[in-house]
């Protein structure tokens, strides 16, 4: 572990942490990187304006190099953000002056030296192989450097710029080098995997360039019953009334709008620490959030057109942070995920105060926190899902634990009850979707149906996971899902696709005739026609 104070301290892993060891030599300014030589017997230190190669056994620094030695009247220091330590004895920088530099440790000499940036190169990551590197930039790009022959047939050998990227809008502070692919995480809160294209052998989902949106939970929450929704960002939250039209139209036509949204309030956290989780109630009186260590609870009052917020001052407390909250259909109850499964429910009292009433448990323990929770809309059941992938399933009249569903080999993204059925419809990470009866405790035909036939093919090779189910109360067989990119109306009613037939048939069939069109209906109703 590189530290602030200029030192190199070594731990050594033990089964259930790490043990301090030892301090190795400590020299002044910062140490912001360091890398293990593979035959872990030196370390590679990186500083501001300078790099260092440590010996493992004595602790003492055996090369310190100045990274500008060859640079004229240089004002400004320069930072070496990451280091690379390669089996030749080579040493990779990168560093504030956007450059990427390959370095001699032992003769202290700079080998070669590319500026790839007119700002920081902040971060790299080199292939099993040792003949290919990625570099992350400040301003959102990316570059692979490669280690080729000088010419056809030559031992000799360079490293070359070979492919440069931009799928990052902000500072790309992580990337990793597979043996098929380039990887890259960015302040943007995107993962994005570039395949490289010479490595596979065949075409298909793994040749495919892949981003991932991060967070993977739901950010906007919705009173229905008052037709508002509060807008969850870092440090604020925003409520809004929905604008209405008076309008109808044809099919993907826009209405136009006779009173547009209106923003009402904006609650602003206070300290550091970024917004949890958040939920409006559904009649639009309640607020909470919560951060790392502090739960808030609001009430909301309308008067004509305007609003007043004032703050429930004694709330209960919790063990925090919460990781998802929840109100009741009828607005009467908070649901607050939190630590080892346990999920506590809040009573909300008139005019504006709360009390805890009890805490629901799994029967046998859990050593992961609630991060989902679904309630029914008659108020007599609550589902939450903890980090061990357990969904469970509680009687809220009383107030004892129902059933569990089956286990399953992927993370819950999503989860909702059916307001008339109490089906408890869940959506997986690997875009599997069930159907399970809470009442009768087991999955329903439906579901079974589906696991036999087997979803779609171009379904189930999305990326982006479901992060919210809902229903259409004036038809039941539909169930409404979307993730960041799709919003789909999924039809009960109607038979599933096979992989022969266009998932996203929609435009197709509306150019055909009516009875053709009958038979080329299938479950699945897909929109990409929002932001």
């Amino acid at each position: 572990i590189g530290c602030e104070d200029g030192s190199v301290k070594l731990f050594q892993v033990v089964p259930g942490g790490i043990r301090f060891e030892r301090n190795l030599d400590r020299r002044k300014g910062r140490v912001l990187c360091v890398s293990w030589h593979p035959s872990d017997t030196r370390i590679a230190a990186g500083s501001i304006d300078a790099i260092r190669v440590l010996d493992v056994c004595s602790g003492q620094t055996l090369q310190r190099i100045m990274v500008n030695y060859h640079v004229q009247k240089v004002k400004r220091e320069c930072i070496v953000w990451s280091i690379a330590f390669l089996a030749s004895g080579t040493v990779v920088t990168s560093d504030s002056f956007g450059r990427v530099q390959f370095w001699d440790w032992e003769r202290g000499t700079l080998l070669e030296s590319h500026t790839v940036s007119t700002s920081s190169v902040l971060s790299l990551a080199v292939s099993e192989e040792e003949d290919s590197i990625i570099v992350g930039t400040s301003t959102g790009a990316t570059f692979q450097f490669q280690l080729l022959p000088v010419k056809m047939g030559s031992l000799e050998k360079r490293w070359v710029r070979t492919k440069p990227f931009q799928h990052h809008t902000h500072d790309v502070r992580a990337v990793a080098h597979s043996s098929t692919a380039l990887i890259s995480g960015g302040l943007d809160a995107q993962l994005v995997i570039r395949p490289l294209m010479e490595k596979m052998q065949k075409k298909g989902y793994d040749a495919v360039l892949r981003k991932f949106t991060f967070p993977h939970r739901r950010l906007v929450s919705c009173a229905r019953k008052a037709r508002l929704l509060l807008f969850q960002f870092s440090q604020h939250l925003e409520l809004w009334r929905l604008g209405s039209t008076d309008e109808t139209g044809k099919d993907g036509e826009v209405l136009p709008v006779c009173r547009m949204p209106e923003h009402l309030v904006q609650i602003k956290s206070k300290g550091p620490e970024h917004i949890y989780c958040s939920c409006v109630s559904p009649c639009g009186s309640w607020i909470a959030y919560s951060t790392a260590s502090r739960f808030h609870l609001y009430r909301v009052q309308y008067e004509g057109d305007g609003v007043s917020i004032k703050k429930v001052p004694e709330v209960p407390k919790l063990l925090l942070p919460a990781y998802q909250l929840q109100f009741s259909s009828d607005s009467g109850s908070l649901f607050v995920a939190s630590a080892r499964g346990s999920v506590h429910i809040l009573q909300l009292l008139e005019p504006g105060g709360c009390k805890h009433l009890r805490t629901l448990q799994p029967p046998s323990g859990s050593p992961e926190a609630v991060y989902l929770l679904a309630s029914s809309a008659d108020g007599q059941w609550l589902a939450a899902v903890s980090g061990d992938w357990a969904v469970h399933t509680y009687n809220l009249k009383c107030s004892k634990h129902h059933c569990t569903v089956p286990m399953y080999s992927c993370a819950v993204t999503a989860l909702a009850i059916h307001p008339l059925t109490n089906n408890l419809v869940i959506a997986y990470s690997d875009q599997q979707l069930f159907e399970f009866s809470i009442p009768k405790k087991e999955y329903t035909a439906w579901s079974r149906m589906v696991q036999n036939c087997g979803l779609h093919k171009v379904w189930l090779e999305r990326d982006s996971p479901i992060t919210h189910i809902t229903f259409n109360p004036k038809k039941p067989s539909h169930i409404l899902l979307h993730d960041t990119y799709m919003f789909c109306v999924l039809d009960k009613s109607l038979p599933l696709p096979d992989n022969s037939t266009l998932l996203m048939n929609q435009s197709t069939l509306k150019q055909l005739p009516e009875t053709a069109r009958q038979r080329q209906l299938h479950a699945f109703k897909i929109c990409k026609k929002f932001q």
